[in-house]
């Protein structure tokens, strides 16, 4: 018993020095790869928002090069008792949501602020739905916004990655109720970064 628990000791201790000599995986390389398990879950998921009989002959989807520039800190000033706000959606719908806060940080020299939210009957507050809306709306990305998700912090302290942008899945199937982003929610500025539409060829001549 004694040497069997010993063994489990070193073989703890060596993968925990393998783990530390690991070297990190390239933030580049991260993003591919989350590029391409989305690829995976729209194609192949049960739950993708894409109907049945165009998964399997489902492009991959387009993005705008990676720039680490727009993976930002941010800092989160709580809202007072969750106020409510009613969003319009993709269907005319109005969803009823709750404001956490809003989130503070700055974008190529820019400080600006998005408000973070979760739905209405959402009493846990473990993730903030961060809709958003910029200048690429309509041109390069969807008119109604796009989404971030984030894991509720401790510290208020949060990790703003517009590379993992993404579209609300009314884009892609037309049956899907997406609420669109407040206007407070609408930056004065394009955020080139994450999920755009795909670019249109031009014709010749």
């Amino acid at each position: 018993m004694r040497r069997l628990l010993r063994d489990v000791i070193v073989l703890s201790v060596l993968l925990g020095i393998a783990a530390c000599s690991k070297p990190p995986v390239p933030y580049p390389e991260q993003i591919a790869a989350w590029h391409a398990e989305k690829d995976r879950f729209m194609r192949e998921s049960p739950d993708s928002p894409v109907p049945a009989d165009r998964r399997a002959s489902f492009p991959p989807l387009p993005y705008f090069p990676i720039d680490p520039e727009y993976r930002v800190a941010a800092s989160l000033e709580l809202a007072p008792a969750g106020a409510a706000v009613e969003m319009p959606t993709s269907t005319g719908q109005r969803r009823q949501m709750r404001q956490l806060g809003t989130l503070s940080f700055t974008v190529k020299g820019q400080a600006l602020s998005l408000g973070a939210f979760a739905e209405a009957n959402d009493r846990t507050g473990r993730r903030l739905f961060v809709p958003f809306g910029d200048l690429t709306n309509g041109i390069e990305t969807y008119p109604g916004g796009r989404y971030l998700d984030l894991e509720r912090t401790a510290s208020g302290v949060y990790e703003l990655d517009f590379n993992r942008a993404y579209h609300p899945f009314c884009l892609f199937n037309p049956a899907y109720d997406c609420p669109y982003p407040p206007p407070q929610s609408r930056l004065k500025v394009p955020i080139r970064a994450g999920e755009r539409l795909a670019q249109q060829k031009r014709s010749p001549g």
